[in-house]
């Protein structure tokens, strides 16, 4: 269907409205005018609805058959009204190249945050109010400590970024950092879901993730490219903060992606899906949970696991911080800090002060 229908919020002479943009045409006009109480605004160059005044299920009704209704990210219907980000919100998000899943978090929380101040104008919503939206939210949804911080800076982003205030503006209460340490599994679990795994391309994905310390977003964007068996080495791009870096490629590692090439042959991705599309997230949360039941592993086991397991196994075996820091793609190296909480390195130093004391049974 080639015939669009751009909507987003917007504002009109001090009033709030739904803009409607779309290459002149005669029936979407007609139809505008029949059905809705649409106007043209000279200024802006599209047509508008009063808020107040847009029932976006009618307006589905009526154009969906004769057009695309784009709308700024995931919908969210609030009183049988499309809740539409501010005009420019997603815009910004795209501009300062935040990632695909920050900008859906962003809109999602903003969203919520529209949805709850209806009778305000956000421009005149104070530090209190969101203060208080933030309270509402923790006593009575529980929200993680995590998801606090992530809706504050959603909000954040459309008073600093989006209209350019200062940052002293915006002063909110911020939860106090959980000082929680990674899980870790030992390398006989390692080795035990590995080997357990029968499926080529499964046990080499376990084996590549682990071996490079990856987070899953880069395993499943690795292209085939991305490994330089001449150098044994592995580039992973534009990760996390959009910065590059260069992992060790195992000799092991490479023989088992060897074999799995020769007989799957993906075309681009290291890990293909159907359709020669990436594998998704889920099926690589399932391979690797499969993949500890078999092995008997007791633990609760996740990609990110293989990743802790990585940089802990290291810091045991006396690599480096700064190498680790580096493998990772930490910017700080307190980040990698925190494996040296979760390293049996300098405990197996001492002596425990209970042995000897206790008769051999």
């Amino acid at each position: 269907m080639s015939t669009k229908i751009h909507l987003s919020a917007n504002e009109h002479r001090n009033k709030e409205v739904v803009a409607i943009q779309f290459d002149y045409n005669t029936e979407i006009v007609n139809l505008l005018k029949q059905n809705f109480p649409a106007r043209w605004s000279q200024t802006k160059k599209c047509w508008w609805i009063a808020r107040k005044d847009f029932d976006y299920k009618k307006f589905k009704e009526v154009f969906c058959p004769i057009a695309e209704i784009i709308l700024p990210p995931k919908k969210q219907v609030d009183k049988n009204t499309e809740q539409i980000l501010p005009a420019g919100y997603f815009e910004k998000l795209i501009r300062v190249r935040y990632s695909e899943s920050t900008n859906k978090i962003y809109s999602k929380y903003f969203k919520d945050f529209q949805s709850a101040f209806t009778d305000q104008k956000l421009d005149e919503i104070t530090p209190a109010d969101i203060n208080n939206y933030i309270l509402g939210l923790i006593k009575k949804q529980k929200i993680s400590p995590s998801q606090q911080n992530q809706r504050i800076n959603a909000i954040k982003f459309y008073y600093e970024k989006v209209l350019g205030r200062e940052k002293l503006y915006f002063a909110v209460d911020r939860p106090k950092k959980e000082k929680s340490l990674p899980n870790v599994l030992s390398k006989n679990e390692i080795a035990a879901m590995i080997n357990s795994t029968s499926n080529i391309k499964h046990k080499s994905l376990i084996a590549l993730i682990y071996s490079c310390g990856l987070r899953r977003c880069e395993a499943i964007n690795m292209e085939l490219k991305d490994i330089d068996s001449n150098r044994m080495l592995i580039k992973i791009i534009a990760s996390k903060g959009k910065k590059d870096r260069y992992v060790q490629l195992a000799k092991s590692t490479l023989l088992l992606l060897r074999e799995y090439y020769k007989k799957h042959t993906p075309l681009k991705w290291v890990f293909e899906g159907p359709n020669s599309k990436p594998y998704s997230a889920k099926s690589i949360s399932n391979v690797i949970k499969s993949a500890a039941q078999r092995a008997g592993v007791k633990k609760r086991v996740y990609p990110h696991i293989l990743r802790h397991s990585f940089a802990t196994h290291h810091l045991e075996q006396g690599t480096d911080l700064r190498y680790i820091q580096e493998w990772l793609g930490h910017g700080s190296s307190k980040t990698t800090e925190i494996y040296t909480h979760v390293s049996n390195k300098d405990f197996i130093k001492f002596k425990n002060p209970i042995d000897g004391l206790i008769e051999d049974t």
